[in-house]
């Protein structure tokens, strides 16, 4: 195991090629002269000086790129190795494609998380650096080294699998909020075993776990404000699984990228986000569960055509059927989920005076399909539901609504529900009524006892 001292990207890479150090000082060597740069010839203590931190000058990261390269078989720039001030470092969302140094950005970025306590530790990713960072990892393969040492057998990987579905279920029923410090736990631990190495007959079910791990993380870091957390942590799911061999997992983690992006009021990046998606989904599922998310984006954007065009695509696909084999990661995604999709669009078109059917119709279509065990998006549509009524002059239906929102509300920790009653209040402030006034006043003061879903 390399030390986190020094290089150690530059260390796992090099590592990766089986070459000695001097054989690699050789090369460089020999790529310099014939590139004109005869003064450049490192020898095998240059080398170790470089994996212990040392920088080299240019051009000399160029050149040790071209070479590790050529010996890895597969395109490394200057920054993968570590040598550049835009290479893998923990602000960024980009990953090595090497399982162990991906491991370790993953462990780094969770102990700032756990342990710097700041929400201002990562940054952000906007506009190219997100895009184009989906798209490598969507596009990707990993390479792994070879450890006598495991972290992971039969046993361990179970257990994995069965903590990752009870966090998933309480999740989904009560918020992310008392578990979210549990579950970027339990990566920290999950990052720390794949760095000691993990064994080929499991590598598919460790990473399809870990992907599963890394996007629920994720899910819970965006519902308690913790949005760049969120996109590291989805960023190592998309990864996890094409090492896993489950591409349409990946894209699955990154259409939560793009909710995102929506929820924050980036709907370009959103689609950004969701043209590399479509691109890669092949399963009929995750085809339809893209065009829903894009024709939400459009509807943001007061694309009424466009939405129509993206929403019908997804309603002829659920109506074709997604097959018996959907995948469990991506099963939440039913006729349900697509009416709460087109009931914010609805919303959405409304609010821009454009779109024709009005909201309340599918928040009650989405309420009457949702399935058991979705807490949290059922008090979502019902809170919808309340301000979609509001919005359309049904006063006494929406303070009734309301109320009935806001008793299950309080049963759930979440900051997208805190969302939805910031979009209640704003509905319901323009009546000057008793009922519309205890509706404001329960709705304020749900959402001042929920501080730890505030994003700093």
């Amino acid at each position: 195991m390399v030390s986190g001292s020094g290089n150690p990207h530059l260390a796992l890479w090099i590592a990766a090629t089986g070459l000695s150090h001097g054989e690699i000082a050789r090369r460089i060597a020999a790529v310099a002269k014939a590139r004109g740069h005869r003064q450049i010839a490192p020898d095998a203590t240059r080398i170790r000086r470089w994996i212990d931190g040392e920088k080299p000058r240019p051009p000399v990261p160029v050149l040790l790129a071209e070479v590790l390269s050529e010996a890895i078989g597969q395109p490394l720039t200057p920054g993968d190795l570590g040598l550049t001030g835009t290479g893998v470092v923990l602000d960024s969302i980009q990953l090595p494609l090497l399982t162990e140094a991906a491991a370790q950005a993953l462990a780094g970025w969770t102990q700032m998380d756990l342990f710097m306590n700041r929400r201002d530790t990562l940054k952000l990713a906007l506009g190219a650096p997100l895009i184009l960072a989906a798209e490598r990892m969507l596009g990707g393969t990993a390479r792994a080294l070879n450890h006598e040492t495991k972290g992971f057998d039969a046993d361990t990987v179970s257990a994995l699998e069965e903590v990752t579905a009870f966090f998933s279920k309480a999740d989904a029923s009560k918020g992310g909020g008392l578990y979210r410090s549990a579950i970027v736990a339990q990566l920290a631990e999950v990052a720390r075993r794949i760095q000691d190495g993990v064994p080929p007959s499991l590598r598919v079910r460790v990473f399809a776990a870990t992907a599963d791990l890394a996007a629920l993380a994720g899910w819970v870091s965006h519902d308690c404000g913790r949005y760049p957390q969120a996109q590291r942590y989805w960023s190592y799911g998309t990864y996890a699984a094409g090492e896993a061999g489950q591409p349409d997992r990946g894209v699955e983690i990154v259409t939560r990228m793009s909710h995102q992006m929506i929820y924050l009021g980036h709907p370009e990046d959103a689609l950004g986000l969701l043209r590399v998606a479509a691109r890669k989904a092949k399963l009929p599922a995750t085809k339809a569960l893209v065009a829903s998310q894009t024709g939400r984006v459009h509807a943001a954007l007061g694309e009424e055509r466009l939405a129509e065009q993206y929403l019908s695509r997804a309603d002829e696909l659920l109506a074709d059927g997604l097959g018996d084999d959907v995948p469990t990661w991506v099963r939440y995604f039913d006729a349900a989920e697509h009416a709460g999709a087109r009931a914010v669009s609805a919303r959405d078109l409304a609010g821009l005076d454009r779109g024709s059917r009005v909201a309340s119709v599918h928040f009650e279509d989405a309420l009457r399909l949702r399935r058991p065990g979705f807490e949290r998006v059922k008090v979502m549509d019902r809170v919808g539901l309340a301000a979609a009524l509001f919005d359309e002059g049904e006063v006494e239906r929406g303070a009734a609504a309301a109320h009935q929102a806001l008793d299950d509300a309080a049963r759930i920790d979440s900051a997208l529900v805190v969302s939805r009653l910031n979009t209640l209040l704003d509905a319901a402030r323009p009546y000057e009524t008793a009922e519309a006034e205890d509706v404001r006043t329960r709705a304020r003061d749900l959402a001042a006892a929920r501080p730890t879903t505030i994003a700093a």
